[in-house]
């Protein structure tokens, strides 16, 4: 039997998001510059999304470019948005006729206005797709999300449109930058580092983590699946006990 195969597709998780991490590091174990492992970083991409797609996943959101990332070499940087550019140019008619839907977090208005029509073109053309969302985090950090849904909140609040009474999770929910996605089930990151570094911590707060050696671009379909199975195979309590879990 197949990794696959063996995959209960009851509780496939809804939302997968991941911290692809590794490129550079792949790209000097090769004795080449770090811009060459992200260019081989979007096969490992290809295949997540394969992957995501055989599993009937809904969501999938890549952490491509946090907002810490600027402070990186101009050089890196600058291949970074050339690639960016690229990659949706190149991959945008495949994927709308996959069925993809391809949307962003972040505060994309920070990228070269070059990477921004790019990324407005492959959203208007992919747009009425009815299969998973590819979700891209670009320019994003979780305080900067956090720090404007609250600045909005108090705004609202300070107007007078509404009361202290009516904060609360769901209208925090609703300020983010997810606003109409489901918080994901699973949060993997690549590369043997333990950390979330920034990325959706308010809707990771229930999340499952997997956390593996591989560097992303040797990240395939059956590491995916791997990822989920270990997922499937955990008693997911949020707060509660099993005997309560086994009674639901």
């Amino acid at each position: 039997m197949s990794l696959l195969e063996k995959i209960n597709r009851d509780t496939t998780p809804k939302h997968i998001a991941i911290i692809m991490d590794g490129n550079g590091r792949w790209a000097q174990q090769q004795g080449e510059e770090r811009l060459f492992g992200h260019n081989f970083g979007v096969e490992a991409v290809r295949e997540t999304l394969k992957a995501a797609q055989d599993m009937n996943v809904e969501h999938l959101t890549l952490y491509a470019f946090s907002t810490e990332n600027w402070s990186r070499p101009k050089e890196e940087v600058d291949g970074l948005m050339d690639l960016l550019i690229k990659t949706i140019g190149n991959e945008v008619e495949e994927l709308h006729n996959s069925n993809v839907v391809i949307t962003t977090i972040g505060n994309t208005s920070g990228l070269p206005e070059s990477c921004q029509k790019e990324l407005r073109d492959a959203y208007e053309t992919t747009k009425n797709n009815s299969g998973i969302n590819l979700i891209l985090a670009l320019n994003y950090s979780a305080k900067w999300e956090l720090t404007n849904a609250t600045r909005e909140i108090a705004r609202l609040v300070a107007a007078k449109e509404i009361g202290l009474d009516d904060v609360n999770d769901d209208l925090i929910s609703d300020h983010l930058s997810t606003k109409g996605i489901p918080d994901p089930e699973l949060l993997i990151r690549t590369s043997g580092e333990n950390r979330v570094s920034n990325f959706l911590l308010w809707q990771i707060a229930y999340s499952e983590f997997h956390f593996t050696e591989i560097l992303w671009p040797d990240f395939g379909r059956e590491d995916l699946y791997k990822a989920v199975l270990d997922y499937q195979s955990r008693e997911r309590r949020f707060g509660m006990v099993s005997a309560q879990i086994e009674k639901s």
